[in-house]
């Protein structure tokens, strides 16, 4: 990979949010729909991957880092308004969260 200035990290707005809700989406096994919650009123659908490794109702209630302006992209007719965080082994997602309790909406830096 090649690297970014100081500049371009700082457009990316990497914010805590914690999931709502989640749901599968028909006819797919490794992706589902989930809700999010970034605080103030601010809530979005996203598509969560690696659904194989879980079920959908145990990823409600988990925090977790996403980057909250990504450009927004449509997938099994579901729109994603955000993109989680996560460390990839193996094609499995283990998630990016923080220690203690963090407001949602908080800014990572």
């Amino acid at each position: 990979m090649t690297n970014i200035t100081y500049d371009d990290f700082t457009k990316l707005d990497i914010r805590v949010a914690k999931i709502i809700a989640t749901e599968p989406i028909e006819g797919k096994s490794r992706i589902i729909k989930g809700r999010i919650d970034l605080g103030n009123d601010d809530q979005r659908d996203v598509i969560i991957g690696g659904a194989q490794y879980f079920q959908p109702e145990e990823m409600v209630g988990k925090t977790v880092i996403v980057i909250a302006n990504l450009e927004p992209k449509k997938m099994a007719g579901v729109e994603s308004n955000a993109m989680l965080l996560a460390a990839d082994v193996d094609d499995k997602p283990f998630w990016l969260t923080v220690d203690g309790d963090v407001p949602l909406g908080s800014p990572i830096k």
